[in-house]
């Protein structure tokens, strides 16, 4: 073969389009898990995981192949999927997630199963404190129109984002306000209060993987239950008679949390498990 042919061949092999298996394949060899690679390749393309892998022959574009490349590396640095591909679902709701939010975890659910598993369909007032994206309020307000639902964060960032979701979802029972746990609720009270509040201790190794995610929305004080204890203590003045706390927490809480709200006077304390089988909600009547 001359100089001449060699050089062909050789453009022509850097030229070879990107496809779907080859960058698919690149995510596997960075240490990234095949269904977010997957995810992070459909949302550039606007393919969902079924066509990516049915045809995965496939040719990328080299802008998007560019780009999705620089997403890999940021997910095998650790970052949350949800950041990089600006969605994460909740409940079968697609929520707009950005940095300076929690990123909604599958486990949450058992927080909007319980609620909806103890009232039914009439007017009911709810209210989420902490909501974040608003994740566990627009789960109950797609499952319960008649509900009007209260959702409070002190976070600039997460209100705002919690407002996005508003619009785009078409949610207009849902109200916003600013404060800290029970302090945007005013002499108002509720069939239900409900809260995802921070609950890893500071010194939790768990901490180390996440870094990139609020530390205020993780981490509280006395070992975990500062924020649990506070929200158990404001809770009651804004609960009717027979209204519902429920409260999301780790694995190994349930206990403490439990003898905090008998001591405060609640009645009907139940520890709900994920589905994973851990302790992760427990739900307490006024």
């Amino acid at each position: 073969m001359d100089s001449s042919a060699a050089d062909t061949q050789t453009a022509g092999n850097l030229a070879e389009p990107d496809r779907v298996r080859t960058l698919l394949a690149e995510a596997r060899a960075a240490g990234v898990a095949s269904l977010d690679a997957q995810l992070l390749l459909g949302a550039l393309t606007g393919r969902d995981r079924a066509h990516l892998i049915a045809f995965d022959e496939h040719e990328v574009a080299a802008p998007t192949a560019a780009l999705y490349r620089a997403n890999l590396r940021r997910r095998a640095a650790g970052e949350p999927l949800g950041y990089i591909t600006g969605v994460r679902e909740f409940w079968s709701l697609p929520l707009s997630i950005a940095p300076g939010v929690l990123v909604p975890r599958p486990e949450t659910e058992l927080l909007v199963e319980r609620c909806l598993a103890l009232f039914d369909a009439a007017p009911r007032r709810i209210a989420d404190l902490g909501t974040g994206s608003l994740a566990i309020a627009a789960a109950l307000a797609r499952e319960r129109p008649a509900w009007t639902v209260i959702a409070t964060d002190r976070s600039d960032r997460a209100l705002e984002i919690a407002a996005l979701n508003r619009q785009r979802l078409r949610l207009s029972s849902i109200q916003l306000r600013q404060g800290s746990w029970c302090e945007a609720l005013g002499e108002e009270t509720f069939d239900a209060i409900l809260s995802n509040p921070p609950y890893v201790a500071p010194e939790d190794p768990a901490l180390a993987a996440l870094g990139f995610e609020p530390q205020e929305a993780l981490v509280a004080a006395d070992e975990g239950f500062a924020d649990l204890f506070a929200i158990a203590a404001a809770a009651r003045r804004h609960l009717r008679e027979g209204g519902m706390l429920l409260l999301e927490h780790g694995a190994t809480q349930a206990g403490r949390l439990a003898a905090e709200l008998v001591r405060l006077g609640y009645a009907r304390v139940v520890c709900h498990r994920d589905p994973a089988g851990r302790d992760r909600v427990t739900e307490a009547q006024r």
